[in-house]
């Protein structure tokens, strides 16, 4: 049984940090590929970042690039989120998610998700 489980989330002030975790059982990560979502109250869900199988090549969408690095230790069977300079718009549950072949941000494409981790940037 795939379970993922996120943690790390909490609340930040503006421009602060915070790395978000995804621990990964029942399958082994190496052989997915991972995207990190968030679904802000009253939007859809959107991608936010995502990271290949094998070679490591990431993704981001344009709002969090040179902010947010997405990476993954499969040793370890975890993928990250390292979120820099935080601001008010990126207040959402984020939520990891694994695919078999290529990455992407389409949540569509995704079949195993995480319970979310709430981030709120406030001051």
């Amino acid at each position: 049984q795939v379970q993922l489980v996120e943690s790390g989330g909490g609340l930040v002030q503006p421009g602060g940090s915070l790395r978000l975790s995804c621990v990964a059982s029942g399958l082994t990560l190496e052989y997915y590929a991972i995207g990190w979502f968030r679904q802000a109250p009253g939007k859809d869900r959107e991608g936010v970042a995502c990271i290949s199988s094998r070679a490591g090549r990431t993704h981001a969408i344009d709002r969090v690039q040179g902010r947010f690095t997405i990476s993954r230790d499969n040793a370890k069977n975890t993928a990250y989120l390292q979120m820099n300079n935080l601001k008010p718009e990126d207040t959402a549950v984020y939520y990891c998610a694994v695919k078999p072949g290529t990455m992407t941000l389409n949540t569509y494409e995704y079949d195993n998700w995480g319970q979310g981790t709430q981030v709120t940037v406030s001051s």
